[in-house]
């Protein structure tokens, strides 16, 4: 045996090599499951490696800067940019193709808006609230102006790691941004200090009971002892996956985040795709009549757009009643966080624009849009962008994976899977470690400022004091060679209802104010 050991010792290395490339030789003329490894033995797993890190090689060495989905580097360098307070100009004229199709123009006017020394604006450049109150249509007890146009979107605590929602809720604090919790519940990591949206999914979490129904009591409760909530949202759909309930992975669930939401920890949770505290568009009315009654809070709804035949039943009983959500998030089928099927992501419901000019016009013939807030969410975290969205009736930008790039995610699109490399989607401990709270909550915080600051200065240039003011006439968009860019009031066929605004100091001054 000891002249085994010897023998073995006083081998050069190479022969250990060479042993070990013959025993994967072997393993592999004789596996069953794969084709190329039985054909190509020990070379086949260079092909396997190759594609293992083929999105890697193609995000930093083979896409070119405008051609990455769904955010190329140009924007993800942007956003970086804007979120470490660097330089986030670009020299040399745009390297966009200007002439593409559906790329928009903001309309300039000869004589911009101009800022006095007096002017919030002057003192607050990155200053820029909601123009309009959620809730005072229909006299909530506790309407809410969100002090930011910028906001967090839906992302629950459980997708997303307890530091990355401890960060965007002590940046959103800085900047009196609110931060929407998502459908997993109210976690100790929203209660840094921010504004609070309580998001009501399918499933209930953080307001159910032991059996998974809802629960209204749990619900007050909730609202009574954090007074940062300060509106509720109920979730019909996301865009990621409208009609399709949502999974939280086993893998995923903590011994907290079981407590959060009263689930079992191991199992993977599963949101159904349908609601059963309510049936029907009457029942959905009375379900959020109820819990602003209850809770006094303005309480709103979040959905894809595709048919509107639902849509237009609720309108006209909102006509009739004078009741219904105070607010409608309408959320893009360019997906988001969520994980979804190809086939739900690619292919269900309307992207952002198409959706919203539907549903826009639907309440715009009842003449109800002053009595609605609309929040937009589908890729809108760009200045320009946002114009645009604004233009056409939003009153609030919701963003969810700009938020992340600005702490620092890499678009490595492992969401679903726990092993996400920067921390901010998984709840492996050792992959959170890389996120240091403060940093990148200061990061959130300057990453909303620029785009404030940038929104404004788009609208100072259009003539505008507030982007509120922006109409279907100040954006152009390219639809073609033979009609060249036209209108968005020519593109989608409406225009938007004025937003009654009387200057940025009344919303400076407004006891609803949110951030207080």
């Amino acid at each position: 045996m000891e002249q085994i050991w010897e023998f073995l010792v006083d081998l050069a290395w190479y022969w250990y090599v060479l042993a070990f490339i013959i025993f994967v030789a072997i393993y592999d003329i004789f596996n069953k499951k794969h084709i190329i490894l039985r054909n190509f033995p020990v070379v086949g797993h260079i092909r396997y490696w190759l594609e293992s890190i083929g999105p890697e090689l193609r995000q930093y060495i083979v896409a070119n800067n405008r051609e990455e989905l769904p955010f190329n580097r140009i924007e993800r360098g942007w956003i970086y940019a804007s979120a470490k307070n660097e330089n986030n100009y670009e020299g040399f004229g745009t390297d966009r193709d200007i002439y593409a199709h559906q790329y928009i123009f903001i309309n300039n006017a000869m004589m911009p808006y101009k800022v006095e020394n007096d002017h919030v604006s002057q003192k607050e450049p990155a200053f820029l609230p909601c123009a309009k109150v959620i809730g005072a249509s229909k006299n909530r007890r506790r309407p809410f102006r969100p002090a930011s146009v910028i906001n967090i979107s839906a992302m629950s605590y459980g997708s997303l790691s307890a530091k990355a929602v401890d960060a965007m809720n002590n940046g959103a604090k800085q900047v009196h941004a609110y931060h929407n919790t998502g459908e997993g519940g109210l976690s100790p990591y929203h209660k840094r200090g921010a504004d609070v949206v309580f998001h009501i999914g399918t499933g209930y979490f953080g307001v159910r009971d032991r059996d998974g129904n809802f629960s209204m009591d749990m619900l007050k409760k909730l609202v009574q002892e954090h007074p940062q909530v300060r509106a509720i949202e109920l979730k019909l759909s996301q865009g990621a996956k409208p009609g399709k309930g949502g999974v939280l992975p086993g893998s995923k669930i903590t011994k907290e985040i079981s407590e959060i939401r009263n689930v079992p920890m191991g199992k993977d949770v599963l949101s159904p795709p349908t609601h059963s505290a309510f049936e029907g568009i009457q029942g959905l009315v009375d379900f959020v009549e109820e819990i602003a009654q209850e809770t006094g809070l303005p309480t709103g709804i979040k959905a894809a757009i595709g048919k509107l035949e639902q849509w237009e039943e609720l309108a006209d009983i909102m006509k009739a009643t004078g009741k219904g959500p105070d607010f409608i998030t309408v959320d893009g089928g360019e997906g988001g966080t969520g994980a979804a099927p190809p086939s739900f992501a690619d292919h269900v419901s309307l992207p952002w624009v198409y959706g919203f000019k539907d549903l826009y016009q639907v309440f715009q013939k009842r003449d109800l849009t002053e009595e609605i807030v609309f929040i937009a969410s589908g890729k809108l975290g760009f200045p320009a962008k946002a114009a645009m969205a604004f233009a056409m009736g939003a009153d609030v930008i919701n963003v969810a994976r700009e938020a992340m790039i600005s702490i620092g995610c890499i678009q490595a699109q492992a969401c679903h899977n726990n092993t996400c490399p920067t921390g901010i989607a998984t709840q492996n401990k050792w992959l959170q470690r890389g996120i240091v709270v403060p940093e990148k909550a200061g990061r959130l915080a300057s990453y909303f400022k620029k785009f404030n600051k940038e929104l404004l200065e788009i609208t100072h240039a259009a003539g505008y004091e507030h982007p509120c003011q922006f109409d279907m006439r100040d954006v152009d968009v390219s639809i073609g060679d033979t009609n060249m860019t036209q209108t968005l009031e020519y593109t989608y066929k409406y225009q938007k209802t004025p937003v009654p605004f009387s200057g940025m100091q009344s919303l400076k001054d407004c006891v609803h104010l949110g951030g207080k």
